[in-house]
This record gives structure tokens, sequence and C-alpha cells, in this order.
């Protein structure tokens, strides 16, 4: 695992295939500039304590009130039709928790029937059913606005930083309608990912193209509704999480970082894209446009991004701005 002190000099191991991606750098080639994505990296590949077999087949989720290891009643495994068929419950709360419409809903919110909880309209926006269906229709592909790169090149640059994650269990938060989820299933780098997402409509259009795929079906991948504050994992358990243009619809992104970096283990790798409120080069006018503007939304600084990684406790942060876009890194120590 790397220390603060040996972070400078160890910025080209960090990001063996993109040795410019550090603050200082001289400016990325042409080909190479794009976008944010959020990272966490290690010099050594992930060693796992627990056992990759049994983690699939046991204890893999926990419950979202108490984080208890949830009992498992139905077929082992992590794929859909595994998880489908399987009951789950937290012996310490005696809650129960049972998938629908093909995703395990494991949100604290799950079975009530009284109660109703409404998101910030950023949250709710995605909960819609046209948007969920628009989400790979037509609404990703306007990001290259803003410099993102395109989902075939962030997939890319993403399994760079995950490489010594890869055997290990990867959740795609905020995943939307699995656009990268599917590419990390198919690519069988990972003993198992965990696409998981808080709006129903867009698990199920995950679930829609899924089923086109018999390589995906087949895969270790599981759909799961969540909040990203309160994430059904045991503290140290995941090796790697993954953010897809995310960050800034989340309604607290400080208590989604703090979550993400609990359920990391030592040395795990987190990878995210997202908005910049504004750069360093936006206008004074331009600033106060994007504030009013954006204001439904968490779009953070780069200085803000930076605080945030490095008071949930990630370290080795460094970032590239393209656009009002930034990828950055940050290592779970």
């Amino acid at each position: 695992m790397a220390i603060a002190a040996a972070a400078a000099s160890s910025s080209s191991s960090l990001f063996p295939k993109y040795p410019c991606l550090s603050r200082n750098s001289p400016r990325l080639p042409q080909s190479l500039r794009f976008s944010s994505t959020i990272r966490a990296v290690t010099l050594q590949p992930v060693k796992s304590e627990r056992n990759q077999t049994l983690e699939l087949e046991g204890d893999l989720f926990s419950c979202p009130i108490c984080y208890e290891p949830l009992i498992r009643k139905g077929p082992t495994g992590l794929t859909l039709g595994a998880i489908y068929r399987s009951g789950f419950k937290c012996r310490k709360c005696d809650k129960t928790y049972s998938s629908k419409d093909n995703y395990l809903d494991l949100t604290v919110i799950s079975g009530l029937k009284d109660y109703t909880e409404v998101k910030p309209a950023s949250t709710e926006l995605f909960r819609s059913p046209f948007v969920s269906f628009l989400y790979e229709r037509g609404w990703r592909q306007n990001f290259n606005r803003s410099g993102f790169p395109g989902p075939d090149e962030e997939f890319k640059m993403a399994q760079e930083y995950f490489k010594s994650a890869q055997g290990g269990l990867l959740v795609d938060v905020s995943c939307g309608s699995g656009l990268f989820s599917r590419k990390f299933a198919k690519s069988g780098a990972y003993s198992g990912v965990v696409a998981l997402d808080f709006s129903e409509n867009m698990l199920r259009q995950c679930y829609d193209f899924i089923k086109q795929d018999n390589t995906i079906l087949t895969s270790n991948l599981a759909l799961v509704r969540a909040d990203v504050c309160r994430l059904p994992f045991a503290s140290g358990f995941v090796d790697a999480v993954h953010a897809g243009a995310a960050l800034h619809c989340w309604p607290s992104p400080s208590n989604a970082v703090a979550e993400i970096s609990r359920i990391l283990q030592s040395g795990g790798v987190f990878v995210g894209t997202t908005f910049l409120r504004y750069t360093s080069s936006t206008s004074l006018i331009g600033r106060v446009l994007r504030e009013r503007i954006l204001q439904n939304y968490n779009y953070l600084t780069e200085e803000e991004i930076e605080d945030l990684c490095t008071s949930c406790g990630l370290t080795n942060y460094t970032s590239k701005v393209q656009q009002s876009f930034i990828m950055f890194a940050a290592q779970k120590p």
C-alpha cells in the first residue's frame, strides 16, 4: 500500500498507462483529454482475506440498517436468477428483504406500506420511467459536450485503474441503466459485479438490456436497489467501487463518499466521473450563471472534491480537468 510521502514519486505507477494524470503534470495529449473519473488506486494488487467463492455464495450483502450480514435462504451464487429466487433476512433487525422486478431491494424503506420518501429533484428525475428509458437512447450521448470521452473510452480508463482490484468484488453505485455494469460483468475481470441504484426504473431498464445478452445474463451480476448513503455491505468488504457521472446527483456527496470509503477494504479502488460547477478558467459571469442553472444539483469545484475525498479518509488524491468535467483519484489506505 502506498503512503502519502511516496505519492509524488509514485505517480507513474499509480497511472501506468496515463502517467500525466497528476495535478502538476503537463497537458494531456488531445486523444487523452477528457472528463473526470473519481478513482482510488493501489500500488499492489488487492489481497483479500476473504474467500471469494464463499463470499459470493454466503454473506455478500449486509443489512442497510445495522450492517450485519444477511442470512440467505435460496440458491447460492450471484447470478440474477439465484438472487431473484433467494430471500434475505437480518438476524439482528428481524427485517426481511426480497427481489422485485428482477432486482433485490436493500433500501431501509424496503417493504414499507404507509411511509413514503421523496428524494431531491436531482435524484427523483432519474426515477422517472421516461428519463430511465432515454438514458442510453440519447441522454447520455450529450455528455460529450462537457468533455466526456464516451462510454468505451471511459470503461477502458476505468479498467486500467481497476487492475489491482481485478478478481475481486466490484460495486457500480448509481449504475443507472447499467451502461458500465454490463461492461464490467462482460469483461470477466471480477469475481462479481453488483449494479446498484436507487431508481427502480433504472434497474428495470438495466435488466431489459441484460436479458438481451446471454453471456451477461448468466454472469456473476446482481441488480440491487440501495441508497448510496446507506450501502448494504459490511465495512472493508468491497474491492472496487465505480460511480459514473453520479456524484452531482447524490443528495449528500459527503455521506456517499464516506459510505464508499467505509465499504472499501484497505487498498480498495474508487473510480468515478462527475461534472464541475466551474473551473479556474471560468469567468466571473460564467460562474454566476452556472451557480443559478445548476442549483438543483451538487456540482462541486475541484477544491471541494479534493477536500471531500481527503476528509473521508481517502489518500493519494490526483485530478485532471477537461472542460467542465473532472477526473480525480484517491485511495483507501
